[in-house]
């Protein structure tokens, strides 16, 4: 997707091309088999979703054929991860293949130790201290307790600025501080939902709704592959893709 002369161009396909995928089954099969594809395209010809898809379907509302839509609906899979997991831009990461990014993303830290090592910042533990209690066993607290602890299974994305303090007169940068976490793997969008007014009736449009990934699939799953390097995770990742598409290792570095 590009910019010319202030309009926006999808690079996408024809709905009768061959290879064009029409719907989110579709889809979620594709990511299955490559294992991880971002939303919008890069400097990987045909690696994102935008090039395999119908250009005319993007932002028609429809969930049987809108890609945009899609997004939730694969997220709520528990199948994939959905967030911004490619160069600060969204795209899928498959169940198989999302311990392999944050083994590599995470350099084979939690978040809690990471931070005590300074390699994590005070605003990025304000938003991760909405999802996880201090001086706990973390991962083997009950998803239904976690509020007596003042923490969260999930949040929207509205609820963690105002939870952690940002906004107008408090923490700056939130977006940037929140994609970071995803480029890390330490939060991923579980969900899509509108909000919800003080009756509880929902309004508007439907916003992000963000969890650890740990609280998906669990701790133990998430870092299956803490014991290996996180250099040998990216070469597997850079094999993987290179199955699938024509790309050197310094251009998928860049895209991721």
């Amino acid at each position: 997707m590009e910019v010319i002369n202030g309009t926006w161009y999808m690079d996408g396909l024809d709905w009768d091309d061959e290879g064009c995928i029409h719907s989110s089954d579709e889809l979620l099969d594709v990511i299955g088999e490559i294992g991880f594809l971002p939303l919008f395209g890069n400097d990987i010809p045909g690696f994102s979703v935008e090039n395999m898809t119908a250009t005319s379907c993007w932002w028609n509302g429809d969930k049987d054929t809108d890609p945009w839509e899609w997004r939730g609906i694969l997220a709520r899979t528990g199948k994939v991860a959905y967030g911004k997991f490619f160069g600060n831009r969204a795209g899928f990461i498959s169940k198989k293949w999302f311990p392999y990014f944050a083994n590599f993303r995470r350099d084979g830290y939690d978040f809690d130790a990471l931070y005590e090592d300074g390699k994590a910042g005070y605003r990025e533990k304000l938003l991760m201290d909405l999802f996880i209690p201090s001086g706990t066993d973390m991962w083997n607290v009950k998803t239904s307790d976690l509020e007596k602890l003042g923490c969260h299974s999930e949040l929207y994305t509205h609820e963690m600025k105002e939870k952690a303090g940002f906004g107008k007169g408090g923490e700056k940068n939130f977006e940037g501080t929140l994609t970071k976490l995803q480029m890390q793997s330490y939060l991923v969008v579980k969900d899509f939902k509108p909000r919800l007014n003080k009756k509880g009736i929902e309004y508007g449009w439907s916003v992000a709704i963000m969890t650890p990934p740990e609280y998906i699939w669990g701790y133990k799953f998430v870092t299956g592959r803490y014991k290996e390097k996180p250099q040998e995770s990216f070469g597997k990742i850079v094999k993987q893709l290179q199955k699938h598409f024509d790309a050197d290792e310094d251009i998928i570095r860049r895209v991721m």
